[in-house]
């Protein structure tokens, strides 16, 4: 088997005895690091310490991970300007911490013939968040419920932790405004 030493220096093609002598010498474990190879690859190191800093290598990955959260905001077909106005409110919000959010327009009873209201409403709200947001999911329609699925631009979630971002700016035109 070709082993290599602890600084990364190779030894040679060794027995195996012979490598095991070496590893115990130095207090070290033997490790085969290369099933596969011809021949196969092992290593001296000190194996506590290897699992151990692979093991916090993988929790600095896991840490740097976001999970996706779907945020959802349900409209009417009758909502109010005020209502209107605190929910795209609260939409932006959402993008600005990084989710995506489910725009949903909920009809009850008759109220699924006017479809071209829920498209109305839904257009209403992507254009008020245009500028900060992408549209994963245009208007479609699910049963009752007419949704679209919207997602942060990438730049507005870095400079969300940096300074002012433009929703914060839409959110005070909206305040301004209403």
């Amino acid at each position: 088997m070709r082993v290599i030493d602890e600084d990364g220096k190779q030894l040679g093609i060794l027995i195996p005895a012979e490598a095991i002598r070496i590893a115990f010498e130095k207090g070290l474990d033997l490790v085969e690091v290369s099933p596969g190879a011809d021949p196969p690859v092992c290593r001296i190191m000190d194996y506590g310490k290897y699992k151990f800093m692979e093991a916090k290598r993988e929790h600095a990955a896991r840490a740097k991970q976001k999970n996706v959260v779907v945020k959802e905001v349900k409209f009417r077909p009758r909502t109010d300007d005020h209502d209107f106005d605190f929910k795209v409110k609260h939409i932006l919000r959402f993008l600005n911490d990084g989710d995506k959010v489910k725009v949903v327009v909920m009809f009850r009873g008759r109220e699924v013939v006017h479809r071209d209201i829920g498209f109305r409403i839904i257009e209403d709200v992507l254009g008020r968040v245009a500028e900060v947001c992408v549209v994963e999911k245009s208007a479609s329609i699910e049963g009752r419920d007419m949704h679209a699925i919207i997602a942060p631009r990438p730049t507005e979630i870095k400079k969300a932790k940096t300074s002012k971002t433009e929703s914060e700016a839409a959110i005070a035109k909206i305040d301004q405004s209403g």
